[in-house]
């Protein structure tokens, strides 16, 4: 399975066959940006980036840096500088539990940057940090060379040692919606082909549906 067709699949299958989504405060800062591929970790100290540009001169091209902080703090640690330096370099895509900025850059620029907010205020670069070991993003631990597939659901994160896994879970389960796709075209409801119990829905004087048990039986 290509980088491309992990994008086809999608970040919320994905999620839903084994990989590990990222908190929902992670989220595209312009429309239709997505991104797959290999997880360069940065961890920062903080309100400073100063791992983020080292990070930046030394990823391997391919690269999606995956950035964290030690704690909050409402600074935009990316920006139109930075994004012009990583993709002379190769780097692919940006996923930051932190601010960004120049957002009509970046989208200009058609570089995928996934962050948990658009903050003005710039970042200090004292502080050391790390790069190329592990970072919390998103309430999801980030280990270089993990996978790190992103869209506008969101982001996922599966882990090296499991892709062979999540990606046969991942195409069984496309299988099976594709499946019931074509049934509830033809009639079917999503009750009847999730099995789902629907007894203890109230219904009001309006409705003229049946509720059903889960061995299809109407009560009587």
């Amino acid at each position: 399975m290509s980088l491309a067709d992990l994008l086809a699949v999608g970040a919320a299958t994905l999620g839903e066959s084994g990989g590990s989504p990222m908190d929902p405060r992670i989220r595209p800062v312009w429309p239709d940006a997505q991104v797959a591929g290999p997880a360069f970790s940065v961890a920062c100290g903080t309100g400073d980036n100063l791992a983020v540009h080292a990070a930046v001169a030394e990823a391997p091209p391919g690269s999606v840096l995956c950035v964290s902080f030690e704690s909050p703090a409402a600074r935009g640690y990316w920006g139109e500088v930075l994004t012009t330096g990583a993709q002379a370099r190769g780097i692919i895509g940006l996923v930051i539990d932190g601010g960004v900025r120049d957002t009509e850059a970046l989208e200009r620029l058609r570089f995928p940057v996934f962050a948990s907010g658009v903050v003005l205020r710039g970042a200090g670069k004292a502080a050391s940090g790390s790069i190329g070991g592990w970072a919390d993003v998103g309430e999801v631990r980030v280990h270089t060379g993990d996978l790190v597939v992103g869209d506008r659901d969101g982001v996922v994160v599966v882990p090296s040692a499991r892709f062979s896994e999540v990606r046969a879970a991942a195409l069984a389960r496309v299988a099976k919606e594709d499946d019931m796709f074509q049934k509830l075209r033809d009639g079917a409801t999503t009750v009847e082909l999730l099995d789902l119990d629907t007894l203890g829905v109230r219904r009001g004087p309006w409705s003229s549906a049946q509720p059903t048990s889960r061995d299809g039986h109407s009560p009587r």
